[in-house]
């Protein structure tokens, strides 16, 4: 396996071998913040499950920055046989932001911005919602690379209760995260292959309606243990039982 303590950076398209250019913002943080010089090593990846181990020849800086690569190892790593996709609902400050970063890093394959109905964070349509989405895809990026993972989680579009109830039916599973429900995740029967669905609500909890819409669409409300936890803090709490009750860490 290649050195984990390699810095990661994310390039369009990766090649098997032969020379790389690394440009643009990524080419600037290698160049101004890390200092990357000639001889060093990186590992470029496409955020799509290619990586590649290369050594820097030479480090253009300033404003239209560049480094210039030598590829000497890529492979590639094939993502988990049961994914999970994580539908968080909007929480206020940077606690949305905070909910991303801590489930990228523990493995989450896709998030859901949910517009759950006691989310005080409202993500309205045009500039204000796109900027608040970039800040969500921005941090999933950063995490998978501080992670070193091989796969940037894809953060979509917004979804209502109604787009994600239609979400849920075409989920190999779907749990909803609820504290005071008498069924725990492991009492639950996972499967080894498909997607699984990972419902976590707003700090104000989910809403009967809400969680009526969902079960109708195939949902299951389990709670993780004895405490309350964090709309920030419980998906990735939850994806550490997930990886310890499935295949996805084998």
């Amino acid at each position: 396996m290649p050195d984990t303590t390699l810095p990661v950076f994310l390039a369009a398209a990766v090649p098997t071998a032969g020379t790389a250019v690394l440009d643009g913002e990524e080419a600037r943080h290698a160049a101004t913040v890390r200092r990357l010089r000639a001889g060093e090593r990186l590992v470029l990846s496409d955020g799509a499950g290619t990586m590649a181990r290369c050594v820097v020849e030479a480090v253009q800086a300033g404003r239209d920055a560049a480094v210039t690569l030598t590829v000497e190892e890529s492979w590639t790593e094939e993502p988990p046989a049961l994914r999970v996709v994580l539908a968080q609902a909007l929480a206020k400050g940077d606690r949305g932001e905070l909910a991303v970063e801590l489930a990228t890093e523990a493995g989450i394959d896709a998030i859901v911005p949910w517009r759950a109905a006691r989310s005080v964070a409202k993500w309205e349509d045009g500039a204000r919602g796109d900027k608040a989405l970039g800040r969500w895809r921005a941090t999933a990026r950063a995490a998978a690379k501080q992670a070193r993972r091989a796969h940037v989680p894809e953060v979509a579009e917004p979804v209502t209760t109604g787009e994600l109830a239609g979400l849920a039916a075409t989920m190999s599973l779907v749990v909803v995260l609820e504290s005071d429900v008498p069924e725990r995740l492991t009492d639950v029967s996972l499967p080894d292959t498909g997607d699984l669905l990972l419902v976590v609500g707003p700090e104000g909890g989910i809403t009967d309606q809400e969680l009526e819409a969902l079960v109708a669409a195939g949902a299951r409300a389990v709670r993780l243990g004895t405490t309350v936890l964090r709309t920030s803090t419980a998906a990735a709490v939850a994806l550490g039982a997930l990886g310890a009750l499935t295949s996805r860490w084998a």
